[in-house]
């Protein structure tokens, strides 16, 4: 009984084992583009501080993701842009005893990212959009809890574009129209 226990766990781990042989567990960015720069984010909105929110959790999840190291600009092989376009804050739920003043929030923001590979001067994304939104109870004192909205918001852009960064397709070539632009940017 024993051997024949042994035997079929042998086999389990067989199977196992062949039938993940054509899996691979390294990422699929290149060797060579593997650092990476994030500089602070442009902010178009009234939100003060919300561009450099955005920026550091960017990087910390590229840290906690593990496939890029991050460099400064000189250095790396790719550099994520970023610009937050909109950041919107509207009343969803009120106060009837207080003249109908606000005590819950949606917070929303749109940002755009470009991805650049820096080596080849070529953009691998252009402008891409990303939202993300949060609510927010106020409890009187609405700065406070927007800017702890803001780093939930932060938290899920950064997902997004780490998680789009680290899937991108590296081997596909990029148009001629964005690897013009970003020479013109560049200029």
């Amino acid at each position: 009984m024993n051997s024949i226990f042994r035997f079929a766990s042998f086999a389990v781990i067989l199977a196992i084992v062949g039938g993940c042989s054509s899996y691979r567990w390294t990422s699929r960015v290149p060797e060579e583009l593997r650092t990476i720069s994030v500089p602070t984010f442009e902010n178009r909105t009234e939100s003060a501080e919300l561009g450099a929110i955005v920026t550091q959790y960017t990087l910390r999840e590229f840290q906690k993701e593990g496939t890029f190291k991050i460099k400064r600009s000189d250095d790396s092989a790719i550099e994520v842009q970023g610009a937050l376009i909109s950041a919107r804050r509207s009343g969803i739920a009120y106060n009837r005893n207080y003249s109908m003043r606000a005590k819950e929030y949606r917070y929303t923001v749109m940002a755009e990212v470009s991805i650049v590979n820096k080596k080849s001067e070529k953009v691998l994304q252009e402008a891409r959009k990303y939202y993300a939104e949060t609510t927010f109870m106020t409890h009187d004192d609405l700065l406070t809890a927007q800017r702890n909205a803001a780093q939930r918001i932060a938290s899920e852009l950064a997902r997004q574009i780490v998680d789009d960064v680290v899937s991108y397709p590296y081997n596909r070539p990029a148009s001629e129209e964005a690897v013009k632009a970003v020479k013109a940017e560049l200029k």
